[in-house]
């Protein structure tokens, strides 16, 4: 009995003659992981020929000179292509109007969701059905959102309807200069509430209950509940929310082809549209993955400096 006490927390020792990769070897064939390679093998490939050697290659293009039409290959220019980016006057509008475009929506879905989240974390009649209807949009594709939204905004749809009930003057939403980011803006505020709700009302419910009780019996009210409690241990699910809203809106691409067509007179046209342009218009391959390139160095670098402010300082 003593001996099986001493002997119970030590690693079985390996058996003479058994070297420890042929351990490992013959986990490997065992059925179970044969079995799990099966599942593994179909994703891997998936990841490796549709996303890894599209990169790459897009890497390639982006130091080279290449079109469709010409009949030869690739030909190397080296650095050309992102030199020629940061002295493009279009491209920095269009890297403007896309840093416009997250900051006029980020903030607002961000506040939104949080209001509803908190809203639906109350117990009353109907919050399942609540929950179900502001995430419903989430789930309908982009394309099929902005399609609606095309007619909403149009001179006879429901938002010019409803001004004309209240007797205002029509507007023309997405051929006014003025007008068409902003009432892109607005889809896209819509459209993300059901996710960042959802996300932000799955980070509430992980905060400890016990320290609302404590809080109250500090003599908190709701509001020193909130900013002492509530922010805090939503921090982490906000730094996600905030980051993933970012590499989404800066990528943002189906809303404008549906909606404006990068136009009126270019006001809409953010650097995704730009590399679409680019790519399928003009048939500049190689400049066009240049920019895909800075656009993915741009959103990395937001990310990071939004991941690190909501991280805060560290001591």
């Amino acid at each position: 009995m003593p001996q099986a006490l001493e002997t119970a927390g030590r690693r079985p020792e390996t058996p003479a003659g058994v070297r420890p990769t042929q351990r490992k070897r013959t986990r490997l064939r065992s059925p179970m992981a044969r079995m799990g390679m099966l599942f593994v093998i179909p994703a891997a490939l998936y990841v490796v020929v549709f996303q890894f050697i599209p990169v790459a290659y897009g890497l390639v293009l982006s130091f080279s000179d290449y079109s469709p039409l010409d009949r030869g290959g690739p030909e190397f220019i080296g650095w050309d292509n992102y030199a020629s980016i940061f002295t493009d006057a279009s491209f920095a509008r269009a890297m403007g109007i896309t840093g416009r475009y997250v900051l006029q929506v980020l903030p607002f879905t961000v506040a939104i969701a949080l209001g509803l989240a908190l809203l639906s974390n109350r117990v009353f009649r109907g919050v399942g059905l609540f929950r179900t209807g502001l995430y419903v949009p989430h789930v309908v594709s982009l394309t099929a959102v902005s399609m609606v939204w095309l007619w909403i905004y149009s001179d006879s749809g429901l938002v010019n309807q409803v001004l004309d009930f209240l007797g205002l003057a029509p507007q023309r939403w997405l051929t006014t200069q003025d007008a068409a980011l902003n009432a892109v803006s607005a889809m896209r505020i819509w459209k993300a509430l059901g996710s960042n709700m959802v996300l932000l009302l799955a980070g509430l419910q992980t905060v400890p209950k016990d320290l609302y009780e404590a809080a109250r019996m500090d003599g908190a009210n709701a509001w020193q509940q909130f900013r002492a409690v509530t922010l805090p241990g939503l921090r982490p699910m906000l730094t996600y929310v905030v980051a993933m809203d970012i590499i989404f809106l800066a990528q943002g691409f189906p809303e404008i082809f549906v909606l404006t067509q990068g136009g009126p007179y270019g006001s809409t046209t953010t650097v995704n549209y730009l590399i679409y342009t680019e790519a399928f218009q003009y048939n500049q391959m190689g400049s066009a993955s240049a920019m895909a390139f800075v656009l993915f160095a741009f959103i990395a670098a937001f990310t990071i400096v939004a991941i690190r402010v909501g991280q805060g300082r560290r001591s």
